[in-house]
């Protein structure tokens, strides 16, 4: 038979978890049935396809068998059945791609994560334990001071390098989109091994860098999870589910703005929405998360804080700011120059293929050049 020697089985298996009756996979790839049967062969294009269509990398058609990859809603420990049924399906689809860049992480890495260490297997938790304890554990590992954070002229730069800490000394990857989907700021999905991030490029960045800590927080506890707008959801939760989501939603600010740095701060101060502003520029966070101190302190009332918030919340403008309509800087963006450096050293390896490449960047083939150029020290 032409075409390319894939394993009937792993077709069937991504067309199946990619959500796609045969009936439905028909409409894009008219002979999906004889591949499966093992009755004929897709050629490289088709193949191509079944990957960017189904979410997978293109290597996995090549596997013998299907890999063991549990059904994604069981790793959501923090989401009941109906509220993971609720997701929409443009944010599934981030779902299935960044399932697909564990697995690209896992074959760019041998199966063995570069970070040497991964923060959810060294730093264990029970559901009660105190959120300070486990703020001060976090900060520790990380290995970040507040003199070093401060040290970040602006929240861009600020989330590029947590970003990079969280990739070199925790051993997450944190990669980025548009979600298309504004109630939803990020997500992650646990691993023992590759555990990833993934943020909704379309949200402010002072939010970006919360969602990175709330969604650290669910991985400490070995479950994926999601960052909404809306977490009514957790009404619906367990005790020990619950408390977790607590943690998640309270971590970010624990960590970043720790409180004795905060008092020592506080101290002389005439509290305000200036004073907020100042703190915030500081600590690269946004006014709500220091106005939302103030309030736990009882600096400020209630009516005072969701005042400032509403009006703080009406001037901010969610956009995809860093690709300034540029596909090539989309991509760097979403990406992180971390995980190119890696894909393309591999490349230059001999590892694989450019088709390879592009698939391992999101990107197609005849783009590979102009990113090499931009991104990776020379064209190809």
């Amino acid at each position: 038979m032409d075409g390319l020697p894939i394993t009937p089985a792993v077709v069937q298996w991504a067309r199946e978890r990619a959500g796609y009756s045969i009936d439905d996979a028909v409409r894009h790839f008219k002979k999906i049935a004889t591949w499966e049967a093992g009755e004929a062969l897709p050629s490289y294009v088709q193949v191509e396809q079944m990957a960017e269509r189904f979410k997978i990398p293109v290597a996995v058609f090549f596997f013998p068998k299907p890999p063991q990859v549990p059904p994604i809603e069981q790793s959501f420990r923090t989401l009941t059945a109906e509220d993971f049924a609720a997701i929409p399906r443009t944010v599934r689809f981030f779902l299935r791609r960044g399932q697909a860049m564990q697995l690209n992480l896992a074959e760019l890495n041998d199966s063995k994560n570069p970070a040497g260490r991964v923060i959810s297997a060294d730093l264990k938790f029970s559901p009660d334990a105190s959120l300070d304890k486990i703020a001060a554990k976090v900060r520790a590992y990380l290995g970040v001071s507040i003199e070093e954070q401060a040290s970040w002229k602006s929240v861009e730069k600020a989330l590029e390098n947590w970003r990079e800490v969280f990739a070199a000394k925790a051993g997450v990857y944190v990669f980025k989109d548009a979600f298309r989907a504004l109630n939803y700021f990020g997500f992650c999905l646990y691993d023992d091994e590759f555990p990833v991030i993934y943020i909704n490029n379309s949200s402010a960045k002072t939010r970006q860098i919360f969602t990175l800590f709330h969604e650290l927080g669910h991985l400490l506890f070995h479950t994926s999870g999601v960052d909404l707008s809306d977490d009514h959801f957790i009404d619906h939760l367990g005790n020990a589910e619950q408390k977790i989501e607590i943690i998640c939603n309270g971590l970010a600010a624990r960590v970043l703005v720790p409180d004795d740095v905060l008092d020592k701060m506080l101290d002389g101060t005439r509290i305000g929405r200036p004073l907020a502003t100042q703190f915030a520029g500081y600590f690269n966070v946004s006014r709500e998360v220091i106005y939302r101190k103030f309030l736990d302190r009882g600096l400020i009332d209630a009516d005072e804080y969701g005042a400032a918030a509403k009006e703080w919340a009406a001037q901010m403008k969610p956009k995809d700011a860093e690709s300034s309509g540029n596909y090539y800087n989309s991509q760097h963006a979403y990406l992180g120059q971390r995980y190119i450096d890696l894909a393309f050293t591999r490349y230059y390896q001999r590892r694989f293929d450019r088709g390879q490449l592009a698939e391992y960047l999101n990107l197609k083939p005849k783009s590979l050049p102009t990113f090499a150029e931009k991104f990776a020290g020379g064209g190809l």
